[in-house]
């Protein structure tokens, strides 16, 4: 399976400063953040957080694109959270974990597993981590 691109369907373009104690912004003004380290008790955001909802609105994103193919809705309330857990690993390498909670309230077990199973196989976070991050997906 090749990841290159064929089509640019969008581009973001960002600039950071600073690193984990600096600021993050957008190109276009939408976002404008100051970051801290995890567990600072500085104010700022961090990169796992940042990354967290990313994934998160990508995971929902992939959600409905899988309802939309089997002609569902998805439920209004539908919501993922995400822990993004900062680790070493026994070579003492930093590395990132992930766990996906998916809350698909209204719809039958069975469903839930193929949509969220559907969605893992084609939103680009899920992806861009296969093979590189341990993500579980927990299903409500």
């Amino acid at each position: 399976m090749s990841s290159t691109l064929e089509t640019v369907v969008y581009t973001a373009h960002t600039h950071v400063t600073g690193g984990r104690v600096g600021r993050g912004q957008s190109s276009d003004g939408a976002v404008d953040v100051q970051l801290s380290s995890p567990g600072s008790g500085r104010p700022g955001t961090n990169p796992e957080q940042l990354f967290g909802i990313g994934y998160s609105a990508c995971f929902i994103g992939a959600l409905q694109f899988a309802a939309a193919a089997r002609k569902i809705k998805l439920p209004e309330d539908a919501s993922v959270d995400a822990e993004v857990a900062l680790g070493k690993t026994a070579a003492g390498a930093y590395q990132l974990a992930v766990t996906l909670h998916v809350n698909l309230p209204g719809l039958d077990a069975g469903l839930k597993r193929e949509l969220v199973d559907a969605a893992h196989q084609t939103c680009p976070y899920s992806r861009m981590t296969r093979g590189n991050v341990d993500v579980a997906l927990a299903i409500a």
